[in-house]
């Protein structure tokens, strides 16, 4: 198993998105140069950037639900006043107009985020990242598959924003959660903010990771039982149909996706988008039910690669599955991080941004459109001209 300390978290995601000292900022869209930054560069990073445009045939709801599991004591804080979840749905809307922009992020938080990122990333521009939905629009009618979003160690729900969007214009409500005190910054209502105390917990406190990801699938299981329930939070929870509802995480969001899955049979499917395995699954597996392993084609992710969990559980899974690794990838290629890093100047994977975001979507969607609609896709049988940084492992 990796250990998965503050300092790891913050190298990966150094390493990952921020521009180094003595490194350049980039001059084209996706290629670093050795020049340094010009006026020109200067006033693009000083605008908003947008993120990439939905692909479904819906317009895009958003609302930001606050909620609080009072029956539990948050492992991190024992003080808190229960455990706090903030939860942004997005939903398939008409498209009539109406609604104001939805909002990125709030200031503290992309703030806090700009800092682990280096002096060449603005919190306040980040902040004002352009997204494609609108806040408080009224959904379209029906009842839509439920997906629910994790994200990575460290970082908010908001840095899977370009996916949440994409599913949800192609008809799906999901539900992104922020786990408190888990993210370098949460904003909760009345302006106060949450900072990273599990950060500190897993490094100096000697903490195992799959206190993170046990914790995650409680907060899941709370986060349905108030959608779904019978007395539900949401005012158009009636949108959504809880006999399909997958999961799909980032990193330890990811991780925590099986282990969700393992704890709640009302999870019916679940994607590990680059994240390690903090548990090991039950004898049983998952009962069945599919799963995704979408992952970083290098030492790393490939079989027998150096994060050995990702060997144990493709053994454990007793359902459909798949294990796709996307070459020249890296591990916040599957988040909004190429976006934020084309937008900032700072160093880029082999994989542009553009395919970054493509093949991500392409393959979360067609996963969920298999397995919660009973749509096949192909997409998902093997490799395909279209997809060349695509493989598949163990065929």
């Amino acid at each position: 198993m990796i250990r998965f300390t503050r300092a790891a978290a913050a190298a990966v995601l150094v390493c990952s998105l921020a521009l180094p000292a003595g490194v350049a900022t980039a001059a084209g869209p996706d290629s670093p140069t050795t020049s340094g930054p010009t006026a020109a560069h200067a006033a693009q990073v000083a605008r908003a950037a947008t993120l990439p445009a939905p692909t479904g045939p819906y317009a895009v709801g958003s609302t930001v639900l606050p909620l609080v599991d009072r029956s539990r004591t948050d492992p991190w804080v024992p003080t808190a006043d229960g455990r706090a979840l903030m939860v942004t749905l997005h939903y398939p809307a008409a498209r009539s107009g109406g609604g104001r922009p939805a909002p990125y992020a709030t200031r503290d938080e992309a703030r806090l985020l700009a800092a682990q990122l280096g002096p060449g990333v603005s919190g306040d521009v980040l902040a004002r990242t352009r997204t494609h939905s609108r806040a408080g629009v009224r959904p379209v009618s029906g009842r839509h598959p439920l997906v629910l979003l994790s994200p990575g160690f460290g970082v908010s729900r908001w840095t899977l924003t370009h996916l949440a969007e994409d599913l949800a214009s192609r008809g799906y409500v999901v539900a992104s959660v922020d786990h408190a005190y888990e993210s370098y910054g949460i904003s909760l209502p009345g302006g106060r903010t949450l900072t990273c105390v599990a950060c500190t917990a897993l490094d100096e406190g000697g903490v195992h990771g799959s206190v993170v990801t046990s914790t995650r699938a409680a907060d899941m299981r709370y986060v349905l039982d108030r959608l779904t329930g019978p007395k539900p939070a949401w005012r158009y929870a009636d949108l959504i149909d809880a006999r399909r509802v997958g999961m799909a995480g980032h990193s330890i969001g990811g991780a925590s996706a099986a282990t969700a899955m393992a704890a709640d049979p009302r999870i019916d499917a679940g994607v590990n988008m680059d994240g390690a395995f903090w548990e090991d699954l039950p004898a049983d597996g998952l009962r069945g039910r599919p799963f995704l392993m979408l992952g970083t084609h290098d030492s790393m992710h490939l079989p027998g690669g150096q994060d050995a969990s990702w060997d144990r559980t493709w053994t454990a899974l007793d359902g459909w599955k798949r294990w796709i690794t996307v070459a020249g990838s890296e591990h916040f290629t599957f988040s909004d991080g190429p976006v934020i890093a084309r937008h900032f100047g700072l160093p880029q994977p082999e994989l542009p941004t553009d395919r970054a975001v493509a093949v991500t979507r392409t393959y979360v969607a067609a996963f969920f459109d298999q397995h919660l609609r009973g749509t096949p896709r192909p997409v998902l049988d093997g490799p395909t001209p279209a997809n060349p940084e695509v493989h598949f492992q163990h065929r």
